[in-house]
């Protein structure tokens, strides 16, 4: 994955609405990844092949789904419509693995995304291409 830097797709096509490390505009902690306004229903793509581990609701990012990718790299999509991979399964990259929503709680309807390692998140604009 880490050979990766610099080549990944954003999951989805969108407007950046919330930047890693800038303050959420409702208070408290600052962005741990980025928030992407996209219409409801646009699907959401794995930024690379991997394992789902997490595919449920979670409280504060509606339908949320976690791959993993290995070496200790995760990829985080929140705020989803719908989730379309379960635990267990293997995705490819480009995939859809879940359809843009509005089940976080944000006001706008967009994906959540993170990338972490070994737990820490990292900005992921750094790691796509433009």
């Amino acid at each position: 994955f880490a050979a990766l830097r610099g080549q990944l797709r954003l999951p989805v096509k969108g407007t950046i609405a919330g930047r890693f490390g800038s303050p959420r505009a409702e208070g408290g902690a600052s962005w741990k990844g980025v928030f992407i306004r996209a219409a409801e229903g646009t699907g959401v793509k794995a930024v690379a092949a991997g394992a789902v581990v997490f595919s449920d609701w979670l409280r504060g990012f509606g339908n949320l789904l976690i791959i993993d990718h290995g070496d200790d790299f995760l990829s985080v999509y929140g705020n989803n419509e719908a989730l379309l991979a379960t635990v267990g399964a293997s995705v490819r990259s480009g995939e859809a693995v879940a359809t843009v929503g509005n089940s976080g709680g944000n006001p706008d309807s967009g994906l959540y995304f993170e990338l972490r390692h070994r737990g820490q998140p990292f900005d992921p604009l750094k790691w796509a291409r433009n």
